[in-house]
């Protein structure tokens, strides 16, 4: 669906490019075509990754409401702006296009409006919806329900659901399940982990495979439809087949490469790291360096470093779990800026060059609050296992962390991460962190 989308994208971006040129050169427009071509098509490059960063392409978001065409008019601003700053700072693209410019943003504009809208409504509307059949034994089964009555555009509808202990009395054998599947169009049976262990369901569900029905348990679901992994739902064996045999070639390949980009922009951005320490000097008393003991791979203690963004006293009362927001006082008024702009992180590169943290991971905390975290949340040193990170998928995916509730959601979005790195994944999330600098900046 969504490779659907994305070639619609393209359809309508040359589809706009030869409008443009027929308005403007009626029966030559095939000879200006060849010149414009290769220019338009490296814009297409970076308008299609501006639509990816902007989220334009997350079933989630594509629904026919105003926040939708709002993100999408913004994204569109910003391409006309990339493209002119293309065509006209860069001396080896060839043309100059003016009025060309002018009137293929603005076909572009009505067209993908229209097309966007169209495959909204298309998703929603027309497409058939899997239907499911949702066994539960846990009232945390009600999100899943909730998340796709509310985006339909996902492609499934919850038909029934069944709680363990009030089955129908009419699922007795094979032969009924059979037929209650057949006469309702059931084509996903999504059940708890547990229910791998019960015997008698288990040989019912394997014999319903072969007639098409689809059955997910219900962290493989839950993971595919929120990108976390379900903490009540998992235990000690879902971990032993999920993560602890994975493939370690890819860790290696990341140390190696991550230790020669920190090295580069170690040395490009230390001029900006010398101006830095002096401002941060020049203006409040304390060291420039913050140290800050951290817990990271296999529980192995290592010494974090930012710059001070903050009074030298500010933590005289002792460690603070509560984020800082922007009016808190202990701020400098460097530090601040810095805070804001995420500038203060520099100095981590270093701890990437020693092999304590990664560019992608999650977030090292400190041991003053693993050792609550530990007692409050289940599995919460699985964490652990791999390099903590500058950036991760809990940070991109959900912006507080002051409270244990927030620790335990942060924790699926780490689990998801562990059990699924890889560098597609890795590239989405620098390019997402990316993206929230400027829209929360």
């Amino acid at each position: 669906m969504i490779g659907f989308l994305f070639l619609g994208d393209v359809l309508v971006f040359y589809l706009s490019l030869i409008l443009t040129l027929v308005f403007r050169y009626q029966d030559l427009w095939l000879r200006r075509f060849n010149e414009h071509f290769l220019p338009f098509s490296f814009i297409l490059i970076l308008w299609l990754l501006v639509f990816y960063i902007s989220g334009l392409y997350e079933k989630k978001k594509l629904r026919n409401v105003i926040d939708f065409f709002k993100t999408l008019f913004l994204a569109i601003i910003l391409n006309i702006f990339l493209a002119i700053t293309f065509f006209y700072f860069f001396l080896f693209v060839g043309i100059r296009p003016k009025i060309n410019l002018f009137i293929f943003c603005f076909i572009f504009l009505i067209l993908e409006f229209f097309w966007r809208r169209y495959f909204n409504s298309i998703i929603i509307n027309f497409l058939p919806k899997l239907r499911i059949l949702l066994i539960t034994d846990k009232k945390e089964h009600s999100e899943i329900y909730q998340f796709l009555f509310k985006n339909k555009q996902f492609g499934y509808e919850i038909a029934y659901l069944f709680k363990i202990d009030e089955l129908p009395n009419f699922l007795n054998n094979l032969n009924d399940w059979q037929k209650f599947v057949s006469e309702n169009k059931i084509n996903i049976i999504l059940v708890p982990f547990s229910f791998k262990s019960n015997s008698n369901f288990s040989k019912i569900f394997y014999e319903l495979l072969s007639y098409g029905i689809v059955i997910y348990d219900m962290p493989s679901f839950y993971e595919l439809i929120f990108k976390k992994v379900p903490l009540f739902e998992i235990n000690e064996e879902w971990f032993l087949d999920k993560i602890l045999n994975q493939e370690k070639f890819y860790d290696k390949l990341k140390e190696a490469f991550e230790f020669v980009f920190a090295l580069f922009l170690f040395i490009v951005l230390l001029p900006l790291e010398i101006l830095i320490a002096i401002l941060i000097k020049l203006t409040s008393r304390g060291p420039v360096i913050y140290k800050q003991v951290r817990v990271g791979k296999n529980n192995q203690e290592f010494v974090l470093y930012k710059f001070r963004t903050m009074r030298e006293d500010a933590e005289k009362d002792g460690p603070q779990w509560k984020k800082s927001g922007d009016n808190d006082p202990r701020f400098t008024l460097i530090g601040k800026i810095l805070a804001k702009t995420h500038l203060d992180e520099l100095p981590q590169l270093i701890n990437i060059l020693k092999g304590e943290i990664s560019f992608v991971g999650p977030r090292p905390e400190r041991p003053e609050f693993i050792k609550i975290l530990e007692k409050q949340i289940p599995y919460y040193n699985i964490r652990h296992l791999i390099k903590p990170g500058i950036t991760g998928w809990a940070q991109i995916n959900y912006k507080y962390g002051a409270s244990i509730e927030d620790a335990y959601q942060k924790l699926q979005y780490d689990i998801y991460y562990i059990k699924n790195k890889s560098i597609i994944l890795d590239l989405a999330i620098i390019i997402k962190t990316i993206k929230n600098f400027f829209v929360n900046n």
